[in-house]
């Protein structure tokens, strides 16, 4: 791979090593990097990270996806997203004229390929890779998590990008390059969650349409609203101080933050304490703690919500539908942080468009995993799900695949953003969380539920998962349909 971006860039860097020093020739060179420019800065990728290095311009548009996702395109046969890193970066880009043809760098992850913008492609340059520098915040105009390191090379300063980061890659890792990174990963739900998951998980599409006052609006001041807010956030991040007097559970509590980015706390303590009971009876005779990933995954597995990372069974849909209460407003607002791959945010598209037949649905789907929310939007279905309850929702391609119709497609906006940071979404009637707030760090946890109680209508409410509550009775109402619980404010 390496002998082929050289022979396909021979032309290009002819020039540009004729210059450089002979001493580079019999250096001990240990890795290889592509440069490419950036808004005038010079920028590398890992070398093993590239499969080719290609010209093109005619993207395929993709409705309601991120606004760095400019288009799909066919390479050979192969569908893959195109992203502009110069938007991902909120670096300025010129107006595109037509079909012009822009400057791309194919990068392969396992079987999947990404097509990456770039203002030009330079040439290869081997390094050693002891030469690579820390990143310093002053490099570059992109945020530092994104940068692997600096090196310099026949005088030129490179940034070197951490692709694996920027493509939420690292999301699984048990280990933080850096203290300050923590949050950016922390919702990053593990597969059995969803399919990638958070960590709700930072260039987010601000929503521009109005917020249609869809529910009557309770008679609160702002200022009453902010107390409640409040209130709330403060019950549901105090950690529990039950765990910290028992030492056993609070190892457990330990192991699954470690390991798992797993944080118990009111929101889950009831379900944790149940299952570290029966944990207790599973590991009769052998070690209590939490010592690796398995241990965490063994611990958690009956955690997850039902049809999680998954599509929805009839007998779940019904019990959601079942729990929605009536709304006769002409559009429903939707906020589904931690999306993950999309189906949930497929489903809800669904179940609500069947729901409430006269509303216009618009789900705010976010997430912290770049390759997730950029393939949700061609997300299809096989033909033995095709038959079931989404069967008046799908359409069938050309090829024979199964895809959702435009108008459930229309009704998603898949966004890349961390919800612990300031969310531009408008007012919304309904939060759908499962299994996130458990994976939101301490320090975090307290700004989404505000986030949450000041986003939500007077009449809208929450869902969270099946062994989350939201903890403070005094300012959430809970309501019990059948096996779903939905939560109103007070």
């Amino acid at each position: 791979m390496e002998k082929t971006l050289e022979k396909t860039l021979e032309i290009e860097t002819k020039t540009a090593d004729a210059g450089v020093d002979k001493k580079e020739q019999i250096a001990n060179i240990d890795f290889k990097m592509v440069t490419f420019a950036l808004a005038g800065k010079d920028y590398a990728i890992d070398i093993l990270k590239i499969k080719e290095i290609a010209k093109a311009g005619r993207f395929t548009y993709v409705p309601n996806s991120a606004p760095f996702v400019i288009g799909v395109y066919n390479l050979r046969g192969e569908i893959i997203p195109i992203i502009d890193l110069r938007i991902f970066f909120n670096i300025p880009v010129p107006e595109r004229v037509g079909e012009e043809q822009e400057s791309i760098i194919i990068i392969s992850f396992g079987e999947q390929k990404y097509g990456v913008v770039v203002d030009r492609i330079d040439r290869v340059v081997g390094i050693q890779s002891s030469s690579i520098q820390p990143p310093h915040p002053l490099f570059g105009d992109i945020n530092i998590k994104y940068i692997y390191g600096v090196v310099e090379n026949a005088d030129r300063l490179y940034i070197l990008l951490d692709v694996d980061r920027i493509f939420g890659l690292k999301n699984g890792e048990r280990y933080e390059i850096a203290q300050d990174l923590t949050v950016l990963r922390t919702q990053s739900l593990p597969p059995e969650a969803k399919t990638a998951a958070p960590s709700s998980k930072e260039t987010s599409a601000a929503a521009n349409s109005p917020a249609a006052q869809s529910m009557p609006m309770q008679k609160n001041t702002a200022a009453s609203s902010s107390a409640k807010a409040a209130s709330v956030a403060q019950a549901a991040s105090a950690p529990a101080q039950s765990a910290q007097n028992e030492p056993e559970f609070s190892f457990i509590a330990d192991g699954l933050a470690s390991f798992k980015n797993f944080y118990v706390s009111d929101i889950n303590e009831t379900w944790a304490r149940k299952r570290y009971a029966d944990w207790k009876k599973e590991r009769a005779g052998a070690k209590l703690q939490i010592l690796n990933a398995d241990d965490a995954d063994a611990f958690l597995k009956p955690f997850y919500s039902r049809c999680s990372a998954s599509w929805w069974t009839k007998e779940y849909a019904d019990a959601v539908y079942a729990a929605l209460p009536d709304n006769h407003a002409k559009q429903i607002q939707v906020w589904n942080p931690g999306c993950g791959g999309g189906y949930e945010a497929y489903s809800l598209a669904c179940l609500l468009t069947k729901r409430y037949p006269d509303a216009k649905i618009r789900i705010y789907a976010q997430d912290t995993d770049l390759l997730a929310v950029s393939n949700a939007p061609l997300m299809l279905m096989k033909k033995t799900e095709a038959t079931s309850w989404y069967e008046p929702f799908l359409t069938q391609t050309a090829s024979g695949e199964w895809t959702f119709t435009s108008h459930i497609k229309d009704s998603i906006m898949f966004e890349y953003h961390d919800c612990m940071h300031a969310n531009p979404i408008p007012q919304v009637d309904i939060v759908f969380s499962r299994d996130f707030l458990s994976f939101v760090p301490d320090s975090c946890r307290e700004n989404v539920l505000t986030d949450f109680y000041e986003k939500i209508r007077g009449s809208g409410f929450a869902l969270v998962g099946d062994n989350e509550v939201l903890a403070d009775q005094n300012n959430w109402f809970e309501v019990m349909n059948d096996s779903v619980i939905i939560y109103s404010k007070q």
